[in-house]
């Protein structure tokens, strides 16, 4: 059992920091949280996008079969979904590109998925559409090319690193023991040193007992795709809940059954996130060479792209589901729902002309 492992580690080497704690619970490959379960529904742990409106990924879909033009429409091309939970948001993009004549058949669909349990849902889910689909393990495996990236709620589970303020330096929290030896309890742990550079700009003369959280897991992809990028034309689009600018605070949290529950206790058994900083995300991506556009909120960004055009063709195609369908709308972009709190970033290669939905960096 992963507490028992986490236990016995602690009680061995001392406190662990929290994205140590975070990639166990979640990644352990037998008894991890991505490796036991499919969570993703409306009688699972938590919903999203995708599975509330066939019209999220379709847009999607027509994004990427757009930015596949903007590359110059390759023969051939990588198209990538990171984290692509039960497979949903791709079926319905896939559809919805179809309508775009030589897209299919210049696409090469890669799905980079931790969870066993999910990649049987997405083979599953994706069978209908006849496409053929490459499972890799992560994004330096997908073949050399032009790409095109999609990842909706994939950040904000890789794990993060939580520092404190403490008399004038930057200290980890860490997880480690109670008094009983038993429950996991946050803990103060020594100074970072020169990881300090890692607490944003803005946040580095916080008050003392300030909170920040670090993102490494956001690091690595941003220098995945510049590598990558850097001679081959490529797009990557992350949509995912946080702040436009940096902020302190701990906003890790654990969901189980649509409930938050104690972040410590029972790892394994509940997903946890944190929220994505996406001012030090894009503040990495330029400084990597990549170009950054956005944040975007989601609402004005579905809109832009025309939701509520397909929704009134969906309305005349179905008139008996015309209230759901305007719930669903409301759902993804209300200010008071999705709308606001979800955000967009795109990162490009140089020298494409600036996305759907973005205007100019």
């Amino acid at each position: 059992m992963i507490t028992d492992r986490l236990r016995d580690r602690i009680r061995q080497t001392g406190p662990v920091s929290i994205a140590a704690f975070m990639t166990e619970a979640l990644f352990d490959p037998k008894d991890g949280y991505y490796a036991t379960k499919d969570p993703i529904g409306a009688g699972s742990d938590f919903i999203t996008a995708p599975e509330i409106s066939q019209m999220f990924g379709e847009l999607m879909g027509l994004w990427a079969a757009q930015s596949w033009m903007d590359m110059g429409s390759p023969v051939e091309f990588q198209l990538v979904e990171l984290g692509p939970g039960r497979g949903t948001m791709m079926a319905d993009a896939l559809r919805a590109a179809r309508t775009v004549p030589g897209f299919m058949e210049a696409a090469r669909i890669n799905l980079i998925e931790a969870s066993a349990a999910l990649k049987a849902v997405q083979a599953q889910t994706l069978g209908p559409t006849g496409a053929q689909i490459r499972w890799v393990d992560r994004l330096e495996a997908v073949p050399s090319g032009p790409a095109i990236i999609l990842g909706n709620e994939f950040l904000d589970c890789l794990p993060v690193r939580q520092v404190i303020r403490h008399k004038g330096e930057w200290c980890e929290r860490m997880v480690g023991l109670a008094e009983d030896d038993e429950a996991f309890v946050f803990l103060m742990g020594p100074p970072i040193g020169v990881d300090a550079s890692l607490v944003p700009d803005s946040l580095q003369d916080a008050p003392e007992g300030s909170l920040v959280e670090i993102r490494p897991g956001d690091r690595q992809v941003v220098e995945t795709l510049a590598q990558r990028f850097a001679d081959q034309p490529g797009r990557a689009l992350f949509i995912d809940y946080g702040p436009a600018a940096s902020e302190t605070g701990d906003t890790l949290q654990a969901i189980k059954a649509h409930e938050k529950v104690a972040v410590l206790e029972a790892p394994g058994t509940a997903d946890l996130t944190a929220r994505v900083d996406f001012q030090s995300l894009l503040h990495a991506a330029r400084n990597d060479s990549l170009t950054g556009y956005g944040p975007v909120e989601q609402g004005p960004f579905l809109l832009g792209l025309g939701i509520e055009q397909r929704a009134a063709v969906l309305c005349q195609s179905a008139p008996e589901q015309r209230a759901k369908i305007a719930r669903q709308v409301w759902r993804l972009t209300d200010p008071d729902q999705m709308g606001q709190l979800f955000k967009l970033v795109c990162l490009d290669s140089a020298g494409l002309p600036p996305p759907a939905g973005f205007s100019a960096s």
